[in-house]
């Protein structure tokens, strides 16, 4: 009894486990712009231990090149935006990753975060209290090393 017991908590966490990997955000993901549509950079996500992170790897056609974070504040200010980490710390809560923090590198704000999966769209939720602003972003198409 206690085998077929065991292999049903097994066949669970098989289930559990490809059931998180389907949905997994870690990748890379096309911010796209509110108003236009138009995608603005990409974003890889990554795990550091349990806790998830992002950092921009492109910007598309910046209107400078190589911008800095000028109204960034603490270690991140005029810090190259390109590298820069803007998502921190998001820990997994069942079918969400909540917890962190997301920092919007035109203004220089943090805000609460919250994302999870639809799809190939990864929806991106910052927050302040109960106003909240949600974006759609893209998985990119793109393979990166």
């Amino acid at each position: 009894m206690k085998i077929f017991a065991r292999l049903i908590a097994i066949s669970w966490l098989l289930v559990a486990t490809m059931s998180y990997a389907e949905e997994s955000p870690i990748g890379y993901w096309n911010t796209v712009d509110d108003s236009s549509g138009e995608i603005k950079s990409t974003v890889e996500l990554y795990m550091e231990g349990d806790l998830l992170y992002g950092r921009i790897v492109e910007l598309t056609n910046p209107e400078v090149p190589d911008p800095i974070c000028e109204k960034c504040t603490g270690e991140k200010q005029n810090q190259p935006v390109i590298g820069l980490t803007i998502i921190e710390g998001l820990s997994f809560d069942g079918d969400h990753w909540a917890d962190g923090v997301i920092l919007d590198p035109e203004n220089g704000e943090t805000y609460d975060c919250v994302i999870w999966r639809e799809g190939k769209k990864l929806m991106v939720r910052g927050y302040v209290g109960f106003f909240y602003r949600t974006q759609s972003w893209v998985l990119s198409e793109e393979t990166r090393d």
